[in-house]
């Protein structure tokens, strides 16, 4: 039988305010398991006030669990910090721990604030805390991640990737150590407070799309002080089953509003450096020897010593091997169909286009595919994305975005506006989808907030697909690949009553025509046009723009 959730309110402090509040959500709402508190839980509170609790005069309305001190001030309160019972219904967690219910809940807590100075004062936390917190969890060979984790401080960079946190600067405020135990426990919900700020982020996922097996989303909840005046949320309630208790479908089920993992950086960077101890946590000297200890100098390999070093300059985008039709500094870029030139993009008509104002957008130096760009070149990128979306929306169209790595040499984003009135973006998506079960083609959809980078490495042929939604698909090129594959069903959008296999026929002949290539490009061969076209092309000789199209084709084959 499936367990009920368990409900649990989290504040940010403690008063005999929220006492009564908590009481008066009871009444109405039924019973609550237990109070979690965040933050500073002697923030409000006088000291004849909280003699009451301690001499049992009052008592809490439910089990209350509360952090440690932040401030040296409030020290005095927090006797013991391995924890203890602080009064009737009122619990100390402790400094550092994980806190098991009979339920199988696991809460797992850090007191404190990100210590400053070494040793770290009793108010605050250091790496040590956090590392062997982490040791306690991931040394389990079944380590999942944990249903809760309760800091006082924010997680920094907590706000990548995900909604507006409003005031708050998450590049500067909180902890690099909450950050990096956020992303190594994987908690399911994470409750901190001390910013003085309401924030509910957008949920992260825990996995590398495609790469990782899918794993539980992680929800962030800042709180805001008790009572303050601009009534900014401090009681946040909610009811949870534990993950131990959950079918595992259920657990890693992914909503859609979810983001990628805002750590994702600070774990990649982990094992390349290790924070220095203080003289307190110097490991135990032993009788072997230490190969964790610098022996002495190691000499390069180059036979010079490291100080000698140059700095390593910046990368340069990679040079095409040829002449490059799209590197814009290039003679042989058509520079008639260049409509916007940017700091690192540039935006052209295409050539031999599926509609008047089909466009692309391609980097101004030479990247062969969007996984290569550079931050800079992709941040522009993403700017291009935005306006064409804006203005295609102000003439009530829509655009669908597609990309092939395969066989090219350099970047070309592909953007094609649609109607609005004529489909809709779930038959766009629809229409790919469809395109690629008749050719055999596995599309996969991945999250709207995901990177493409993390999809693809660098040099990985690939077909990618982005609708103006931010829905994506994305196929991973391992053999032969149909070169028309995108051009085929945004004709059609275009051109209803086409089929695609003449759609994709008609747009070889548009990029034939605007080429003027010889026919052999295409294996006309030297026979009569008119009567292999007849022949191949039986369904669409008759069409207005076929017919505009291929008289143009026949002057070009006279010429």
């Amino acid at each position: 039988m499936r367990q009920p959730p368990l409900s649990y309110p989290i504040t940010s402090s403690t008063s005999r305010a929220i006492f009564g509040r908590v009481r008066a959500i009871q009444a109405k709402s039924g019973r609550f398991d237990m109070l979690l508190c965040v933050g500073n839980f002697f923030g409000s509170t006088s000291e004849a006030e909280w003699a009451e609790y301690r001499t049992g005069a009052k008592k809490a309305p439910i089990p209350t669990y509360v952090l440690g001190a932040n401030t040296q001030d409030t020290l005095s309160y927090f006797p013991d910090v391995s924890g203890c019972e602080l009064a009737e219904n009122i619990t100390y967690l402790g400094r550092r721990g994980v806190y098991s219910g009979c339920s199988g809940l696991q809460i797992a807590y850090l007191s404190g604030t990100e210590a400053q100075q070494r040793p770290a004062p009793g108010h605050s936390f250091s790496a040590k805390d956090v590392a062997e917190l982490k040791s306690s969890l991931l040394s389990s060979p079944n380590f999942r991640g944990v249903d809760i984790l309760l800091t006082s401080p924010w997680p920094r960079d907590v706000g990548t990737f995900a909604n507006s946190a409003g005031e708050i600067d998450t590049k500067k405020c909180g902890s690099k150590l909450v950050s990096d135990l956020a992303a190594s426990l994987k908690p399911r919900y994470h409750f901190a407070a001390l910013e003085k700020a309401y924030y509910e982020r957008l949920p992260y996922r825990n996995h590398v799309v495609l790469q990782e097996t899918p794993q539980h989303v992680t929800r962030f909840i800042a709180l805001a002080d008790v009572g303050n005046t601009s009534k900014k949320k401090y009681l946040y309630a909610f009811s949870i089953v534990p993950m131990s208790s959950m079918d595992p479908a259920e657990l890693v089920k992914q909503p859609q509003d979810v983001t990628e993992n805002p750590y994702r950086k600070l774990r990649k960077e982990a094992p390349k450096s290790k924070a220095p101890l203080s003289a307190e946590e110097e490991p135990a000297s032993q009788f072997f020897f230490d190969l964790n200890k610098h022996q002495g100098k190691k000499r390069p390999s180059d036979g010079k010593e490291r100080g000698d070093s140059q700095p390593k300059q910046a990368k340069k985008p990679p040079q095409p091997t040829g002449p490059c039709w799209f590197c814009l500094a290039s003679p042989e870029v058509e520079k008639h169909l260049v409509v916007s030139i940017g700091t690192h993009c540039y935006l052209a008509l295409a050539k031999g286009g599926l509609s008047p104002d089909h466009v692309l957008i391609l980097p101004i130096g030479h990247y062969q595919s969007v996984v290569d760009l550079s931050s800079e070149v992709l941040e522009e990128v993403t700017k291009y994305k935005a306006a064409l979306k804006e203005f295609f929306r102000s003439k009530g169209k829509r655009y669908v975005l597609f990309e092939r790595n395969y066989r090219s040499q350099h970047l070309q984003l592909q953007v094609i506006p649609v109607p609005l009135d004529l489909c809709t973006s779930e038959d766009i998506k629809e229409a790919f989808i469809t395109q690629a079960q008749e050719q055999q083609i596995e599309l996969l959809e991945i999250p709207e907030h995901s990177d493409i980078a993390q999809v693809a490495q660098p040099g990985t042929p690939y077909f990618y697909v982005e609708l103006d939604t931010g829905e994506k698909l994305f196929h991973r090129i391992r053999g032969r690949f149909p070169l028309q594959f995108g051009r085929c069903p945004a004709w059609e959008w275009g051109q209803p009553g086409i089929s695609p296999w003449a759609a994709c026929y008609l747009a070889c002949l548009c990029w034939f025509l605007s080429s003027r290539c010889p026919s052999s490009c295409l294996g006309l061969g030297a026979g009569d046009p008119h009567a292999l076209c007849a022949t191949v092309l039986p369904g669409l000789f008759t069409h207005p723009k076929f017919l505009q199209t291929y008289t143009a084709l026949c002057v070009v084959l006279m010429l």
